[in-house]
């Protein structure tokens, strides 16, 4: 499946939001079922990586999309559900798998 991102061209796009596009990872991360800051203080996450995180969401075209995912996540949890895989347009899905594999294996 062609993603969004991959739609782009050779054009320039402006990054979003730093600050808004940092609570996004984090929104996302906790949806699917990975603390960040656990991964980060068992050394798993670098500091660079997760501000690699960061820059590519910043860069994702599919951040409309991402927010009503998230939106729709958070009133899925209310009800009780657990986590569950990130949608299949989110540029840090792989990252997420990983970080979520290493934290279950060192547990």
């Amino acid at each position: 499946m062609i993603s969004a991102n991959m739609l782009r061209g050779p054009r320039p796009f402006p990054l979003g939001d730093e600050r808004s596009h940092y609570w996004r990872v984090q929104r996302m991360a906790r949806a699917t079922g990975v603390d960040l800051t656990e991964a980060q203080r068992r050394g798993v996450l670098p500091q660079d990586d997760w501000a690699g995180m960061v820059r590519r969401c910043r860069a994702c075209l599919w951040a409309e999309g991402c927010a009503r995912w998230l939106d729709h996540r958070a009133g899925i949890e209310a009800e009780g559900e657990g986590a569950r895989v990130w949608p299949e347009g989110c540029v840090n899905g792989r990252p997420f798998k990983m970080l979520r594999d290493e934290l279950r294996d060192e547990v």
